[in-house]
């Protein structure tokens, strides 16, 4: 790894707790820009084709043979990351579920997934970026044994999480079938956008310059960092990094968007039941660990 390339990318994966956690816009701009300067002081340096991780292929389904047209730009991919970024800041992110809130949440989380798309398939013309929803091998015995596991546990923890640290008042109230279907719909829109920007366009970028593992502790910095502003807070972040993690892992395993975000929407499918039932004790009062 080289020292600048690593400076750039830390700089600007760091302005996701600076926008999200401490909410402070000023110095998430300024490290988005110190990163970016990193960035193109690194390019000057020259690009090695090397440099291409085999994994970056492997996640897009292609090969090496394949080729590319040019080395990757440190400064092109993380601006794709900065934009998302910024586009994302631009709203604040509570729960909420009035009509304004739904539109506002889905301009801007579509914005930071469409724009970095569109910037690097046709003005950079690199598509550093992507969507395999098919890609990799047939779903085994091991891929539905894990969903089978992720319902388990979040049946088994997230009632104990979001009602002994109080979190699920972090959601509005739900008390009308309107609600609950509104909120039904905004936690498994969120639970597909998470997937789509923080595995298929910011580990994807990252991935083109970074080993793996590297990549993918980097991308959780953005994950957990956004998912504190929307609500899991208190200990929240000992369930989602690893979870961040292992969905990076299970990309790289899978090569398919597809299995991704069938585990997310399985976790998230128990998240909604646990704020309907933590606002509604009547309801979907199926849980064991709920603090008595």
């Amino acid at each position: 790894m080289k020292p600048w390339h690593t400076i750039a990318a830390v700089l600007t994966v760091l302005a996701a707790p600076a926008f999200f956690v401490v909410e402070d816009v000023l110095s998430g701009v300024v490290l988005l820009m110190l990163g970016l300067a990193a960035a193109w002081k690194a390019d000057r340096g020259g690009c090695d084709m090397n440099a291409v991780p085999a994994a970056h292929f492997v996640a897009h389904g292609a090969s090496r043979s394949s080729g590319a047209a040019r080395p990757p730009s440190l400064l092109r991919d993380l601006s794709l990351i900065a934009m998302g970024l910024g586009i994302v800041r631009l709203i604040p992110l509570a729960a909420e579920l009035d009509d304004w809130a739904m539109l506002r949440f889905s301009l801007a989380l579509g914005g930071a997934v469409a724009v970095p798309y569109l910037v690097s398939r046709f003005l950079y013309r690199d598509r550093a970026t992507g969507f395999p929803w098919r890609a990799g091998e047939r779903w085994g015995r091991l891929h539905w044994s894990w969903l089978a596991a992720v319902l388990v546990l979040g049946w088994l923890v997230l009632p104990f999480y979001f009602i002994s640290s109080g979190v699920y008042r972090n959601w509005p109230a739900v008390d009308s079938p309107e609600l609950i279907a509104r909120l039904f719909v905004g936690v498994g829109a969120v639970g597909i956008w998470d997937e789509l920007f923080f595995i298929c366009t910011v580990f994807a970028v990252l991935l083109r310059h970074f080993p793996p593992w590297l990549a993918n502790l980097m991308q959780t910095v953005v994950f957990v960092s956004f998912l504190w502003e929307l609500g899991y807070r208190a200990w929240g972040p000992l369930l989602t990094i690893p979870f961040a993690l292992v969905q990076g892992a299970i990309f790289l395993r899978t090569r398919s968007l597809g299995y991704v975000v069938t585990v997310h929407l399985l976790f998230d499918a128990v998240v909604f039941a646990v704020l309907v039932h933590a606002h509604n004790p009547t309801l979907f009062d199926v849980f064991i660990t709920v603090p008595g």
